[in-house]
């Protein structure tokens, strides 16, 4: 498994056998390279066909532009437990910190609540969203600051094993978004809503606030009906900004057929791509350690997929599926471009 970068193209692939599927992860308008990836694996000559552009050595010479009214309010939802909602948002949430935007990212998982062990915080966590709303501490208090990178904060709305008020609701949590507008220390460039599994009331308090909404979701068909009905759902409560990160892809299960291609996910629920995050080891490893995948060096495949993703999120850019065959003889070239 080989990996390069060109100006416009993330390519994952075996360029020794050229029936190995390929991922071509690209953008048209922008350089999607972490700082931390070493250039000389970049220029990688023998990758080239006929059907990509030149390799070339990908520079990191910018920052992404900001698009849209700050703070943007994005809640990250599935339908479907277990797709990967709090992986998401933690590895988003640290690379667009580490993009330099600050960031607040709010569990509203009431039951569940995991983001915090993902990041690493869970030791830090003394005030909830609870003890603000009961006036028994300030809201700075309960939003912990991740020390590795500052620009990232958390904000939970209760503390395990603890009962929720019933008075906690769509209208709490929008009270939460809107003192996060105003507070003394500036907005939040984004405030990342981790939502919880299924469609009941803890899902519809955590769209509430949102203007915007990052639907996560497998290549397995479960998945994709809680996600269709999902984006009904969301549609409804009148968010319209809705894109698509497809988790957990595996190469060698398309080429046989075994697993939906990215192309059949897009087509089946009609959303713009977000980004395309493969099956990786790495994950687990992460998870267990508190660690957030973004952070590991040498970067891993999947972390690099979510720091493209986060910054697609910045500028509110998109990626199009598309399948080419590379001999008519010979199948299995699979693509993502950018549009």
């Amino acid at each position: 498994m080989l990996v390069t970068m060109s100006p416009s193209r993330f390519l994952v692939g075996n360029p020794q056998n050229s029936s190995s599927p390929f991922i071509l992860l690209s953008s048209p308008h922008h350089s999607l390279l972490p700082p931390s990836l070493p250039l000389k694996s970049l220029h990688t000559p023998s990758l080239c066909s006929r059907h990509l552009s030149p390799c070339s050595a990908l520079q990191w010479n910018r920052k992404p532009q900001l698009a849209g009214e700050t703070p943007r309010v994005v809640v990250i939802t599935s339908g479907k437990g277990g797709v990967g909602k709090t992986t998401t948002t933690a590895n988003v949430g640290l690379s667009l910190a580490r993009l330099g935007f600050s960031v607040v990212t709010i569990d509203a998982d009431v039951g569940l609540r995991n983001l915090d062990l993902l990041l690493g915080l869970e030791n830090r966590v003394n005030y909830t969203a609870v003890e603000v709303l009961n006036g028994d501490c300030r809201l700075d208090q309960a939003l912990v600051r991740d020390k590795r990178w500052p620009a990232l904060e958390l904000l939970c709305i209760s503390k395990p094993r603890s009962k929720l008020p019933l008075s906690f609701g769509a209208k709490a949590l929008t009270w939460l978004v809107d003192a996060l507008r105003s507070r003394a220390a500036g907005a939040p460039h984004f405030v990342l809503i981790d939502c919880p599994a299924g469609i009941d009331a803890g899902f519809i308090t955590a769209i509430s606030p949102a203007d915007e909404a990052v639907l996560v979701t497998t290549p397995d068909i479960t998945a994709l009906r809680d996600a269709d009905r999902v984006t009904g759902l969301l549609e409804c409560d009148g968010i319209r900004d809705i894109k698509m990160i497809v988790n957990r892809v595996r190469t060698d299960l398309i080429r046989g057929e075994d697993m939906m291609s990215v192309l059949d996910v897009q087509e089946m629920l009609g959303l713009p791509l977000l980004g395309v995050i493969p099956e990786d080891a790495e994950v687990i490893k992460s998870t267990n350690r508190g660690y957030p995948l973004v952070l590991n060096k040498p970067p891993s495949l999947a972390g690099l997929a979510f720091e493209q993703a986060a910054w697609r999120l910045v500028e509110q850019d998109s990626m199009t599926a598309v399948m080419v065959e590379e001999e008519p003889r010979k199948r299995g070239f699979f693509s993502f471009f950018g549009g």
